[in-house]
C-alpha cells in the first residue's frame, strides 16, 4: 500500500515537473502577473465601474453591504447628533409642548433605525420629520438622493456583471487536444470547437497566435513572441454559420511556423498555440471572445477526430459531445516537408524532360542480295 502511494506521489511529482507554464489556461484566463508598476494602485479608482465590474463576487458583494450599511449607520448617526443639538432626546427631559426635529428617536438605535427607513423608503409611519428643524429637512433630502445614487449603481453593477458576454464565452467549447492529419491533400492542424447554445454568434471571426522564444539575428532574446495563424474552414474564417460544431484547421505549408516541425520532434518545441473567437451575442448584441491554448503536449500527430454528427431517423440531425475531443490514428507524414518532397518528386515522375544531348540519326538500309 504504501509503496503504491509513494510511486503514485513520484509520479505526480514527475509529471509536474513535466508540465510547461502557459500563458492562457484551457478555460481562457491569462496567468500573467504586473510588477513593480509605478503608477499607484489609485489609478485603478478613476475608472471605478470598470474596477467594480471586474472584481470577483464575493468582494462585489462585500463592497454593497459595506456601502450600504455604512451609509445607514452615518445618516444614523447625523440624525441622533440633530436630535441631540435639538435636545429632543429622553435625558434633556423636554417639555409636553415640545416638538422634536424627529418624532420618536429616543437613542441611537432609533436614529439608526430611521435612517435606514429613510433610504430604502420604507415608511412606516411611527418616525417622521417635523417642520421644526430646517436642518432635519435638508438631510432628509440630501440622504434621499444619496440613497437612490447608491441603489442605482449597485443595481446597475450587479446587472452589468450578471450580463457581461464573459458569461456567454463559457458556453463555447474548444476540443481538449489539436491534432496533425492530412486534409485535402495537405497537412493541416486541426481544432474542434462547439456551440453549446442553440442561439448563434453573429460574425464569428476565429484566428490564432503561437506564443515562443525567439532570438533575432541582432541577438536579442524576445520572450512570448507572437507569430500569425490563420485557421479557416470549408467557408471561410469569417461569418460562420455556428449552429453545429466546426473543425477548424491551419495549412502547414512552407509559411506556416508548424512546417520546420515533425512527428519526433514534436514534443521537443517550446511553444504555446492560443487559439481566438471573436463574435456578437444574438441575444444581447454584445461582443465576446473565447479563447484556450494548446502546449506541445496537447498536440497529437497522425489524428483525427471522430466523427460527431449524425442524421436521426426523424429527419433531425444530432451531435454526439461524447465523441466531440475523441481522436483517430490515422496515416500521416511524420512532417511537411517530407510530403511536400514527395508531392514534388511525383509531379516530376508525370512530367517529362527533353535531353538536349540525344540526337536522333537515321540508317538507310541496303540490299546485299546479289543475282
Amino acid at each position: 500500500m504504501f509503496s503504491y502511494l509513494r510511486e503514485r506521489f513520484t509520479s505526480h511529482l514527475r509529471e509536474r515537473s513535466r508540465r510547461r507554464a502557459r500563458l492562457v489556461s484551457k478555460d481562457g484566463r491569462c496567468n500573467i502577473e504586473f510588477g513593480n508598476v509605478e503608477q499607484s494602485r489609485f489609478v485603478f479608482l478613476i475608472d471605478i465601474w470598470t474596477t467594480i465590474l471586474d472584481l470577483r463576487w464575493r468582494y462585489k458583494m462585500t463592497i454593497f453591504i459595506s456601502a450600504f450599511l455604512g451609509s445607514w449607520f452615518l445618516f444614523g448617526l447625523l440624525w441622533y447628533v440633530v436630535a441631540y443639538i435639538h435636545k429632543d432626546l429622553p435625558e434633556f427631559n423636554p417639555s409636553i409642548n415640545h416638538t422634536p426635529c424627529v418624532e420618536n428617536i429616543n437613542g441611537l438605535t432609533s436614529a439608526f433605525l430611521f435612517s435606514l427607513e429613510t433610504q430604502v423608503t420604507i415608511g412606516y409611519g411611527f418616525r417622521c420629520v417635523t417642520e421644526q428643524c430646517a436642518t432635519a429637512i435638508f438631510l432628509l433630502i440630501f440622504q434621499s438622493i444619496l440613497g437612490v445614487i447608491i441603489n442605482s449603481f449597485m443595481c446597475g453593477a450587479i446587472l452589468a456583471k450578471i450580463s457581461r458576454s464573459k458569461n456567454r464565452a463559457k458556453t463555447i467549447t474548444f476540443s481538449k487536444n489539436a491534432v496533425i492529419s492530412k486534409r485535402g491533400g495537405k497537412l493541416c492542424l486541426l481544432i474542434r470547437v462547439a456551440n453549446l447554445r442553440k442561439s448563434l454568434l453573429i460574425g464569428s471571426h476565429i484566428y490564432g497566435k503561437l506564443l515562443k522564444t525567439t532570438i533575432t539575428p541582432e541577438g536579442e532574446t524576445i520572450i512570448l513572441d507572437q507569430v500569425n495563424i490563420e485557421f479557416v474552414v470549408d467557408a471561410g474564417n469569417e461569418n460562420l454559420f455556428f449552429i453545429s460544431p466546426l473543425t477548424i484547421y491551419h495549412i502547414i505549408d512552407k509559411n506556416s511556423p508548424f512546417f520546420h516541425m515533425a512527428a519526433e520532434t514534436l514534443l521537443q518545441q517550446d511553444f504555446e498555440l492560443v487559439v481566438f473567437l471573436d463574435g456578437t451575442v444574438e441575444a444581447t448584441s454584445a461582443t465576446c471572445q473565447v479563447r484556450t491554448s494548446y502546449i506541445p503536449e496537447e498536440v497529437l500527430w497522425g489524428y483525427r477526430f471522430a466523427p460527431i454528427v449524425s442524421k436521426t431517423k426523424e429527419g433531425k440531425y444530432r451531435v454526439d459531445f461524447q465523441n466531440f475531443s475523441k481522436t483517430v490514428a490515422v496515416e500521416t507524414p511524420h512532417c511537411a516537408f517530407c510530403l511536400y518532397n514527395e508531392k514534388e518528386a511525383k509531379a516530376k515522375e508525370k512530367k517529362g524532360y527533353d535531353n538536349p544531348a540525344f540526337v536522333l540519326s537515321e540508317v538507310s538500309e541496303t540490299s546485299d542480295t546479289k543475282m
